[in-house]
């Protein structure tokens, strides 16, 4: 409502009768100081303003912690690893030990996204170690036994994703998702811990370790918050010093990596095709090597993963100081390689029948994982250069059950398939390099769109850069240079499957080399303000003693698409509606339209909850309590502080994006 020119939250016993979605923030009474419709920020590369305005503050100067060695993971759908780099060397990032086992004839220095949990979900192996244990598994224990893979897709289409959200394993047994993560999280922690201790001869203290953890730019804020839950169930942090964690965006770390690589030594392989020249480790610690990209410089990273795809594009701010901003808001999708892997399952559904392949999967699940491994292998060799077909193992199990099951042989069920380009000797389901590439397709064309649309949003790009381990795809290569290298150089950095894992790194050594990002989405409160005839809906009147208010009003705190600066903070005063009052809920709303006029408009969802704890004596009645709010929207979290301006004391701000 508005009282002398503020807004007013409402409180819920004047409103009981009402129904509309607005007041389910309405917990407590609170009273908001007006502000602009569409909220100003101040430039992050022009001067911080010397005095603080009603609605915002000067960038915050982040306490720096004395971190000694900085460890990033990278923890993708398929394929995770984690690196490190100690402080005062900088220029020398080391990458994981090899993991044991591995794929013959592939780059194997990141390991598998699969962990093996006994059956009291107590862990037991992680990656190929948990692959191959799962593999040797005897069918009746592999029933009992916990084995998860690309789980981490789960965190991108759950959009009800909280700490209570369970996942299933591949014998079907659902069990808590924060669990499963942890495990995987606390393995990397053990890991690198005892490679630290082993190349420095003692236990380095865990308080002066950075942990880094990438994930897509495209997520949502809850799952990046479930991400940091996990990590602190694995004991990475405490949540007493969240700074010793950064949650790092996937193609924005890589875009740094990118950033950090010799673009003057660019070797040409054509006219389509740009390569780049990477310095030996020993080399770039010798010359300083760096990037020489000029100030205002645009390039496009496509990070293409196993799960998403992420798209960004930076801006070279400070090229000496390594400085970029982000000239559009994050894009991409479900895009990954698993798109391929359920190209071909389809394909088997096809041929054997989708009723006997889903059956299959779910009474073999570790014969079902040996076929797939068979097929990610032949997958990463396909290639528009080769005309050979491409032979994928068919598992013992699945050959005799398919027998068993539909009462013939393999043979015949590949022999009536109609679609062609499918043969099947010794074993082998041997597949049509046309085939392969039919497979591809429908992934490669989305990549394609969003690339694309990118270009009637941004101008003046110069470099495509190609990174994330789907990247290594020559089919995929071959597809980004024949599309768009007649409008900008396509750039494929050496050893492309860890540019996000060294980026990582590097982001933690600096984080302050993002100046400037773009919201995602718009976000806000919702409110209750005068009501406007003409302008506000009849729908939306709500009148109480005898006064007409609007309901549902949506408080924007920033737009998609906004330019927010690092640090930079929003301000907001609500005071408690009671003297007596000890807690202030807010609910926070999103959209990803940029003009929001009601949180009731479709596109518009509830994500979240600020809640202040109200510690303290309240004030004398003759003086109004006002609590001031700091939200920063610049940061790759969204975070928030308080200030009870009567008292001088801070106040807790707890921010949630899980059902906590």
């Amino acid at each position: 409502m508005t009282d002398g020119g503020r807004s007013v939250l409402a409180r819920p016993d004047d409103f009981e009768s009402l129904s509309s979605g607005g007041y389910d923030m309405a917990e407590v009474g609170v009273t908001r100081f007006p502000t602009p419709s569409t909220p100003r920020t101040t430039p992050a590369a022009s001067p911080a303003p010397r005095g603080e305005s009603p609605l915002y503050a000067a960038p915050e100067r982040p306490r720096r912690p004395e971190h000694a060695v900085v460890v990033a993971i990278d923890f993708g759908t398929t394929y995770s690893g984690y690196a490190f780099s100690f402080v005062s060397s900088p220029g020398a990032i080391h990458v994981m030990r090899r993991a044991a086992g591995g794929d013959p004839g592939l780059n194997n220095q990141k390991t598998p996204t699969a962990l093996l949990l006994s059956p009291e979900a107590e862990f037991s192996a992680f990656g190929f170690a948990a692959r191959d244990a799962y593999h040797d598994l005897e069918p009746r224990q592999a029933a009992e036994w916990l084995y998860f893979d690309k789980f981490k897709l789960s965190l991108h289409t759950d959009a009800s994703l909280g700490v209570d959200t369970y996942i299933p394993a591949a014998n079907g047994q659902c069990i808590s998702a924060l669990l499963v993560f942890a495990h995987a999280l606390s393995f990397f922690r053990r890991q690198a811990l005892d490679e630290l201790d082993d190349l420095l001869g003692y236990e380095m203290p865990a308080g002066q370790i950075r942990w880094v953890i990438t994930v897509p730019a495209i997520w949502r804020q809850h799952a990046k918050q479930f991400m940091r839950q996990a990590a602190y169930k694995a004991g990475l942090c405490s949540e007493g010093r969240r700074e010793d964690l950064l949650i790092a965006l996937e193609p924005e770390v890589a875009s740094v990596y990118c950033h950090s690589l010799r673009l003057h030594e660019l070797v040409h392989e054509g006219a389509d095709r740009v390569s780049v020249y990477v310095p030996s480790r020993g080399e770039e610690a010798r010359t300083g090597a760096a990037v020489q990209m000029v100030r205002g410089t645009r390039y496009l990273v496509v990070d293409c993963g196993g799960g998403t795809v992420d798209i960004t594009v930076h801006e070279v701010l400070d090229s000496e100081h390594r400085r970029l901003k982000e000239v559009y808001k994050a894009s991409g999708g479900p895009y990954g390689s698993v798109g391929v892997d359920m190209q071909f399952e389809s394909l088997l559904g096809d041929i054997f029948g989708a009723e006997f392949v889903s059956g299959f999967r779910s009474r073999r699940p570790a014969a079902w994982i040996d076929l797939m491994v068979a097929f990610e292998a032949r997958k990463r060799a396909a290639s528009p250069d080769k005309a050979s077909p491409l032979n994928v193992a068919l598992p013992f199990a699945f050959i005799s059950e398919f027998k068993k099951v539909r009462g013939k042989k393999v043979e015949q069920a590949v022999k009536n398939y109609r679609g062609g380009q499918v043969r099947y000797t010794d074993g082998m389901l041997r597949l049509d390099s046309e085939l392969m590439q039919h497979l591809f397709a429908p992934t490669l064309d989305k990549i394609t769109e969003q690339v694309e649309s990118l270009f009637d949003m941004v101008s003046n790009m110069q470099y495509l850069f190609l990174v994330g381990g789907f990247s290594e795809s020559k089919l995929l290569q071959e597809r980004m240079k024949r599309t768009f290298s007649d409008r900008i150089k396509v750039v494929i950095p050496q050893e492309v499957s860890l540019a996000i894992l060294r980026g990582a790194v590097l982001f933690g050594l600096d984080p302050s080399v993002i100046q400037v990002r773009r919201c995602t989405m718009t976000y806000g409160v919702g409110v209750l303000n005068k009501f406007m005839r003409g302008i506000h809906p009849q729908g939306k009147l709500l009148v109480r003693d005898g006064r007409e208010w609007c309901a549902d009003i949506f408080d924007k705190f920033v737009t998609a698409d906004q330019s927010v600066g690092v640090g930079e903070t929003l301000l907001r005063r609500y005071t408690p509606a009671r003297a007596d009052q000890t807690t202030i809920v807010l609910h926070l709303y999103c959209s990803h339209k940029e003009k929001v006029m009601f949180v009731t408009d479709d596109g518009v969802e509830k994500c979240g909850t600020l809640k202040l704890i109200l510690e303290g004596t309240a004030p004398s009645p003759a003086k109004r309590r006002e609590i001031q709010v700091r939200m920063r929207f610049g940061d790759t979290e969204i975070l928030a502080s308080a200030v009870d301006l009567v008292s001088q004391r801070s106040v807790t701000a707890h921010i949630n994006f899980l059902n906590l």
